[in-house]
C-alpha cells in the first residue's frame, strides 16, 4: 500500500513539473510575440496565431490552460500592453499595479 502511494505522490510532482515546464514556454511566447510588436507592430496577430496553432493548443493545454477564443484574446491584450513577463510577473510591478488602481479610484 505505502508504495502505491509512493508512485502516486512521484507521479503527481512529475506531473506539477511538466506543467511548469510548458508554462515557461507559453512565458516564452508571449516575450517573443512583444519583440515582434516592438520591433514590427503584429505582436498580438502572432501570438493569437501560435495559440490558435495545433501546437499552440498543445502547449497551453499541457500548462493547465484551456485554449479557447477567451484565452486567445488574454494573450493579444498582455502583448498588446507590452509589458515583458518577467516584469510583469515581478512584485515591484503589481505593487506598482495596485497603486496605480487605487489612485484611479480615489
Amino acid at each position: 500500500m505505502g508504495e502505491f502511494v509512493d508512485s502516486t505522490a512521484f507521479n503527481h510532482e512529475q506531473g506539477n513539473r511538466a506543467r511548469k515546464l510548458f508554462a515557461a514556454v507559453v512565458l516564452a511566447a508571449l516575450d517573443d510575440a512583444i519583440a515582434d510588436d516592438k520591433k514590427y507592430g503584429n505582436g498580438p496577430e502572432q501570438i493569437a496565431r501560435w495559440a490558435r496553432s495545433r501546437d499552440g493548443r498543445e502547449v497551453l493545454s499541457c500548462a493547465g490552460i484551456d485554449p479557447n477564443e477567451r484565452v486567445v484574446g488574454g494573450l493579444m491584450e498582455f502583448v498588446s500592453k507590452g509589458v515583458r513577463t518577467s516584469v510583469a510577473l515581478s512584485r515591484e510591478e503589481s505593487e506598482r499595479r495596485h497603486a496605480a488602481e487605487a489612485a484611479e479610484a480615489a
